[in-house]
């Protein structure tokens, strides 16, 4: 579309920085790529930045060409997004210090209770975390749309414009209390027709673990009662006091497994998913985060996120892996129920 075809821009009051930011950008370096490895985004995520921004001004702003250009009414945000953060950047200049940079991840619940935190200490003392809890089942999507820079999932297949990376494996087995167990499987183990019957503790709607395991066992996921709640460690303690089975991690349950305070249900195989971090730029990638925060904490994550398993058991492996958006000449990593 032509200048001379776009509506003219209507007054905007309230300017969106990210969507001002990502016009800069693909202005500035040509390509939507680019753009989204210099603002640690997926190309997605730009794309729909300037969508939206075109929307709020009712004009065409970017050429889709090779290279991109901004149009005339384009020019005029470029013109503001760098006014703007020149006055930030002198702002903080003022202020004595640049402030710490901003590392968003999408962790699963599960994750955030057993081994993200220590991992990802060392990367407090120099950025600012904010943690999105999100299911590993979805957490990539909060990338892909560009809210967090990186995730923890369960999916091996890489989101545009990132990488995955294996981290390790959550190890999950079938427990409950001693009285629930004794109640509803003392002979012979979990029979499908004691599983149809004996209650289960599952996480929310996404949770996915228990109905796995019940399928497997030929049991029909909605035919036993359900209590839903909705938190990690609350969760582990409501099949401890004996209100369900549920798929309970290894690192979680260690002491309540030798205190004797819950117990597997079921002796059987292990059965499991592998587990990664995916990070953002193309390809398989060594554990070299993009930021130097990032870089000095992978070596704790890939650590961390591989604990072993004693016993047997019938396993559900969860599949921790971290997804990373795009940054500048490098590579990025950190690991991603909303368990």
């Amino acid at each position: 579309m032509s200048d001379a075809a776009a509506p003219h821009p209507g007054p905007v009051r309230d300017w969106d920085l990210a969507q001002l930011r990502a016009l800069a950008a693909a202005a500035d370096l040509g390509t939507l790529d680019a753009a989204a490895r210099a603002l640690h985004v997926t190309p997605s995520a730009v794309s729909q930045r300037i969508k939206a921004l075109e929307h709020a001004t009712g004009a065409v702003l970017l050429r889709r060409e090779r290279p991109v250009r901004p149009t005339a009414a384009g020019e005029a945000l470029v013109l503001l997004a760098r006014q703007i953060d020149a006055l930030t950047s002198d702002a903080s200049r003022g202020l004595g210090a640049a402030g710490l940079p901003t590392v968003r991840i999408a962790v699963n619940g599960d994750s955030l209770a057993t081994w993200v935190l220590p991992a990802l200490a060392a990367l407090a003392a120099t950025a600012s975390v904010r943690i999105s809890r999100e299911d590993q089942d979805r957490s990539a999507e909060l990338l892909r749309d560009g809210e967090v820079m990186a995730a923890i999932t369960s999916q091996a297949r890489s989101v545009q414009g990132c990488t995955v990376e294996p981290l390790g494996v959550m190890r999950y087995r079938p427990m409950a209390s001693p009285g629930f167990r004794d109640r509803w499987f003392s002979s012979g183990g979990p029979r499908a027709d004691a599983l149809s019957a004996a209650p289960v503790v599952v996480f929310d709607a996404d949770d996915r673990l228990q109905d796995r395991y019940l399928t497997t066992h030929g049991v029909d996921p909605h035919d036993p009662p359900r209590h839903l709640v909705p938190a990690s460690a609350e969760f582990v303690t409501a099949v401890r006091l004996g209100y369900g089975w549920g798929m309970l991690p290894d690192l979680q349950v260690t002491d309540d497994v030798a205190a004797g305070r819950v117990v597997p249900i079921d002796e059987g195989p292990t059965q499991g998913r592998p587990t990664s971090r995916c990070s953002g730029s193309s390809g398989r990638c060594a554990p070299r985060p993009s930021t130097p925060q990032l870089r000095r904490c992978a070596p704790g994550l890939a650590a961390r996120s591989s604990p072993g398993v004693t016993g047997p058991a019938v396993t559900c492996h969860r599949a921790p892996a971290c997804y990373v958006r795009p940054m500048p000449r490098s590579h990025a990593a950190v690991p991603g129920r909303s368990r």
